[in-house]
């Protein structure tokens, strides 16, 4: 091959290379139809929120680290009346509890990267009295909040007939109307079971090499052998030569460990921070990867790893490996093979 062709194939590749990256890097077309609402791109988008008559949602920006999104995720204070029944006359009672932080997830990149810029399938205009109630839009307390910039544009949302479809939403700014689709909302409405990052870990079975367990003021370490979907093995640091199957088993339950409630960022459980039962260390070469802590409070126990903003309530059943941490621990369970 001649020269003058390799320089003309680089040269093609390049340019491929140069046009895919500019592809990358623009901001989404708008589909046949569509009207845009909030014209912005993604990067300037500082925060949404969703909120109704009951509850909000906020999907933001980390204060330190613009590419982490968080999820806060709060009730309204209920009105009651004298005769039990919702009052606005009334002062709210009781009071609710306060908002949840909680990190969010990669669902939640996507959904955030829908709001800016906001598009709708059409535009309505500016719509009479009449229109607006039969729409939706004269009595809900259903509202979006898009920040960009620091500047809020706020909408209010009607509610679907039958509680889903297109929702309508009008502009708090200038009164215009328009016709949402019907993939926007459903996330934001359901956030604490679709944006919430559940994850107790972000390594796996197999990203270590050793594991140091504690429990009632002893610690125990092996190595660990094996890779995901595991379990692994593991030996104690005295005897490599001889896997624990006992200490095998108890930490594969460890491992998968389902949380049934996580608690927001600076939150504690009821009746204050709980008292640790056993602690579980993951090394690699030496250097730690991550832990886990299972701690004993008013009500249950609860789990916090290294990356889990806080305490997760665990379900019912972890008595049994409170109990057995402490044979684990033990430089006799492996010898004693009980």
């Amino acid at each position: 091959m001649k020269v003058r062709d390799l320089a003309l194939q680089g040269a093609l590749a390049a340019a491929a290379l140069l046009a895919a990256f500019v592809v990358w890097q623009r901001e989404p077309s708008a589909g046949p139809g569509e009207v845009t609402v909030v014209d912005a791109p993604v990067r300037a988008l500082d925060s949404i929120r969703y909120e109704d008559d009951s509850r909000f949602v906020d999907v933001f920006r980390d204060a330190n680290a613009r590419d982490r999104l968080w999820v806060r995720l709060g009730h309204k204070a209920t009105k009651i009346g004298s005769a039990g029944t919702e009052d606005a006359g009334t002062p709210a009672t009781p009071e609710p509890l306060p908002p949840r932080e909680l990190r969010g997830n990669d669902v939640a990149d996507k959904v955030f990267s829908r709001f800016a810029p906001l598009r709708a399938m059409r535009a309505l205009g500016e719509l009479d009295a009449k229109k607006l109630e039969e729409v939706g839009l004269s009595t809900t307390q259903r509202k979006l909040t898009v920040t960009v910039g620091g500047k809020s544009r706020v909408f209010t949302l009607a509610s679907p007939a039958g509680g889903w479809g297109t929702p309508y939403l009008r502009s708090e700014e200038d009164g215009r109307v328009y016709l949402l689709g019907p993939a926007l909302l459903p996330d934001l409405e359901n956030a604490n079971s679709r944006l919430v990052d559940r994850r107790l870990h972000t390594f796996d079975l197999g990203d270590f090499d050793a594991v140091v367990v504690s429990a009632g003021g002893s610690s125990r370490a092996f190595s660990a052998t094996g890779k995901a979907p595991g379990p692994v093995s593991l030996a104690p640091e005295e005897a490599p030569e001889r896997p624990d199957e006992f200490a095998r088993n108890w930490h594969d339950r460890v491992w998968r460990m389902m949380p049934i409630d996580f608690l927001g960022r600076d939150e504690l459980p009821a009746g204050g921070e709980p008292r640790e039962v056993f602690r579980v260390e993951y090394r690699r070469a030496g250097a730690p990867v991550g832990q886990v802590t299972v701690a004993k409070g008013e009500e249950g126990f609860f789990v916090r790893t290294e990356h889990a903003t806080g305490w997760a309530k665990l379900h019912a059943g972890v008595d049994a490996l409170a109990e057995e941490a402490a044979r684990v621990t033990s430089p006799m369970s492996a010898a004693s093979g009980k």
